[in-house]
């Protein structure tokens, strides 16, 4: 029997409070990409949110390459409720929270997904590593996040709400992580606070 996420989640994760921030964070982002930049279909976000969960398991492997430790002990174990491909596509999203960007020559279960999934996987671990980079330790930094996108030039802009707006949190991690976002969303991003 396949176990469910959430069982994923509770026997290999050292830290739930940081994979249910991740979490948050990351399906905030899919609403607001999928409202201003490319609807995308409910499916995907349960797959986003099932990699947010599990993107850090891997460490209870080691910490070196834990995001591709991550990848293989969803795929090996399978998931309750999601078939083969999907697995595939949720380890691939969990794998690129951090590290290089997918390469279909080099990366074999990456490059053995159709090339529609290989775009899923773009947009959907792009949203994930974002999240990922904003949430730099346990505790909730942001309220909210809402994207303005200029469809004429390509460029998302994040509004980042601050939990206190006196004490902005340190967002260096998230603008080195915005990468693949921009490559799975064709565009440019640019990270501010609310005013």
């Amino acid at each position: 029997m396949k176990p469910t996420v959430d069982e994923m989640l509770q026997k290999y994760s050292k830290d739930k409070t940081h994979a249910n921030e991740v979490k948050r964070l990351a399906l905030i982002i899919f609403d607001e990409a999928s409202r201003e930049i490319y609807e995308m279909p409910e499916l995907e976000k349960e797959y986003l949110e099932a990699a947010a969960l599990l993107h850090d398991i891997g460490y209870f492997i080691e910490a070196k390459s834990h995001n591709k430790h991550s990848m293989q002990m969803i795929i090996k174990e399978g998931l309750y409720g999601f078939d083969d491909r999907e697995t595939k596509i949720i380890g691939c999203i969990a794998r690129y929270h951090r590290g290089g960007l997918p390469d279909k020559e080099s990366h074999e279960i990456y490059g053995s997904l159709e090339k529609k999934d290989r775009k899923t996987v773009k947009r959907l671990g792009g949203i994930l590593k974002l999240a990922d980079g904003l949430c730099k330790d346990d505790k909730k930094h942001f309220k909210n996040i809402t994207i303005n996108y200029d469809k004429k030039n390509s460029i998302a802009e994040f509004i980042l709400l601050p939990d206190d707006i006196n004490n902005k949190p340190d967002i260096k991690t998230a603008i080195r992580k915005r990468d693949l976002f921009e490559i799975g969303f064709k565009c440019q991003s640019v990270l501010l606070f609310s005013e």
